[in-house]
């Protein structure tokens, strides 16, 4: 992965958007970079699941959980699929669990809690739609940069 911050990249790109989100870091990779996949997934990991089973080709999962505290939307086992089929990241306006376990993981992973309750399995969801999250879209060809200042959302690429 190419060296960035993302203060430098937002000083560099004022165009691109900030995600105004209050996000804990998880895992152990703190920096992470890579186009967008966006799920909408409302107390239901069911599509966060089917997701990242597929190849991940060094993109970010961007999961709009609408910001519900009641439960976790990802865990060690999806983060482990994650890593797997090459995942560089994962950013979630909702809750993950495993979260001591998740920590010595090798995959960037931000969310905006814990709970150790599992999400409930009903097929609710979307998968590859534009989303907004705290008046921010987000879309497939987004370009996703986060590190420990923050996420930014960009229209291209801005490191090449």
């Amino acid at each position: 992965m190419d060296s960035f911050a993302t203060a430098d990249l937002l000083d560099n790109y004022p165009e691109s958007e900030v995600l105004p989100l209050r996000l804990l870091s998880f895992g152990s990779l703190k920096k992470f970079c890579g186009k967008a996949m966006t799920v909408v997934a409302p107390e239901d990991n069911s599509f966060v699941r089917q997701t990242l089973e597929g190849k991940g080709e060094g993109r970010v999962l961007i999961v709009d959980g609408g910001g519900s505290m009641n439960c976790a939307l990802l865990g060690d086992r999806l983060a482990s699929l994650a890593i797997e089929n090459n995942w560089q990241g994962i950013i979630i306006n909702g809750c993950i669990r495993d979260s001591i376990l998740i920590e010595d993981m090798p995959v960037g992973i931000k969310a905006i809690g814990t709970n150790p309750r599992k999400s409930e399995k009903r097929e609710l969801g979307k998968v590859g739609e534009a989303i907004k999250i705290s008046g921010i879209e987000i879309k497939t060809s987004s370009w996703v940069y986060s590190d420990s200042d923050g996420v930014i959302i960009a229209k291209k690429n801005l490191l090449t």
